[in-house]
């Protein structure tokens, strides 16, 4: 969420919110290739069926496994123009594998997604090249980013998007040649939030994700009684690695999330209960298999409190990122995040009077960034990345500058270590 949309009526009307959506040619191998991914989709909802059941009661105490994550440094991005626009806004960001592989191997391809509602420029994400500091594994950083390329979104109809149309926030590669991309909506004037999936080289809008009506605004002002509220819907965006499969061609997971509650869901005490929905990707037909709630941690002393971004790790573990903005300036913090033992919430239209019938999602703090004694800025967008030199995973996370002079865009790197 970008600040500079917070004046919205419908969010200075929640003040009491801690301010904080085939071929026809059936050929033995094409029957043979769908009937493969048949059964993968199978197997999928087979897993997911048999995690939303009510679990045993030594699988509720059951611990995360044993993760760390270690700061290895930052790298801020000066204020520049990239073809005539300002870079800036990066909200999102999601890591190629395949895309540099001839320069150097401390070199590495992410695309990141600018929330220009196409004010400054048209709608975007940016192809950005990040250079470690070395291949030395005990001297290991952060080292340059640089923009490569851009990539202006358009819709179906190959038209770009018109100002105030898209409100871009959370972006993740697919293993299809494309991207998904989050918009939180524009409530106040009646844009309705979106998940869509968009190609990696055109931009062009392939299709997009069925949102459940409960997440579509009723209203674009003080009456609105159901749906995201203004500028505060959906934020997060990740898609499983484990799912991926040459072409695409097998079902993958996709995992959604808004920032805040619903309005539905808005207690006036404490804005925590968020919906984290879980969608599986077959052919051309998308499906929402679960949702779960999702409890925000409430940080004393702040008028910004959300969750900004989710990774899929593997192991159907999940990274959340959830940051604050206070009298003290910005913080985040990084929770591990389990869903097996959550109740599947997508047939409760309204949290309000059913919280204790209903089992959130598990979650561990990992790591408080403000303990790093560093500076920190908006952060909104968090990858998994390269494997790094000492054998541990990268996770980057990047902040938005709200297009702000003062603000910086901030990229930082850390060491994502686990033990089986």
């Amino acid at each position: 969420m970008s600040q500079r949309w917070h004046k919205s009526k419908q969010f200075n009307k929640s003040n009491k919110i801690n301010v904080t959506a085939l071929s026809n040619s059936w050929d033995l191998k094409t029957l043979g290739d769908r009937i493969l991914r048949l059964f993968s989709l199978a197997l999928i909802i087979l897993t997911v069926c048999t995690a939303c059941a009510p679990p045993p009661a030594v699988a509720k105490d059951r611990s995360f496994p044993e993760m760390s994550l270690e700061f290895l440094g930052e790298y801020q991005l000066p204020k520049i123009n990239f073809e005539g626009v300002p870079v800036g806004g990066l909200s999102g960001i999601t890591y190629d594998p395949k895309g540099i592989s001839a320069v150097t191997s401390k070199a590495y391809r992410f695309y990141a997604l600018s929330d220009d509602p196409s004010e400054n420029g048209e709608a975007r994400f940016y192809s950005l090249r990040l250079d470690l500091t070395s291949s030395d594994p005990g001297n290991i950083g952060l080292k340059k980013v640089t923009v490569e390329g851009v990539t202006s979104l358009k819709k179906a109809d190959g038209e770009t998007f018109s100002w105030g149309s898209i409100n871009p926030e959370g972006i993740a590669l697919s293993p299809r040649n494309s991207v998904f991309v989050a918009s939180e909506g524009v409530t106040h004037v009646g844009i309705p939030p979106f998940v869509g999936e968009f190609d990696l080289k055109t931009g062009q809008m392939r299709g997009q994700l069925p949102i459940p009506k409960r997440y579509i605004p009723d209203a674009s002002d003080e009456k609105q009684q159901q749906g995201v509220v203004d500028n505060l819907g959906f934020e997060s965006l990740t898609i499983d690695p484990e799912t991926f499969s040459p072409g695409g061609l097998d079902p993958f997971r996709l995992f959604a999330a808004t920032e805040a509650p619903l309005m539905q869901d808005l207690d006036p005490e404490q804005a925590s209960k968020l919906r984290l929905l879980h969608y599986i990707i077959v052919d051309k037909t998308p499906q929402l298999l679960s949702e779960n709630l999702y409890n925000l941690d409430q940080v004393p002393m702040t008028i910004l409190n959300g969750l900004t971004e989710l990774v899929t790790v593997g192991g159907g573990q999940i990274l959340s990122l959830e940051r604050s903005f206070g009298l003290s300036g910005y913080s985040a913090r990084i929770y591990q995040v389990a869903l097996g033992a959550a109740t599947d919430t997508s047939r409760i239209q309204s949290f309000k009077g059913r919280v204790a019938m209903v089992e959130p999602v598990k979650k561990k703090l990992l790591l408080d960034l403000s303990e790093l004694g560093i500076p920190l800025y908006n952060l909104e967008g968090m990858t998994l990345g390269p494997r790094l030199p000492d054998g541990s995973q990268s996770l980057v996370l990047v902040s938005d500058d709200n297009f702000d002079e003062a603000q910086k865009t901030q990229f930082m790197l850390l060491s994502l270590k686990s033990k089986n």
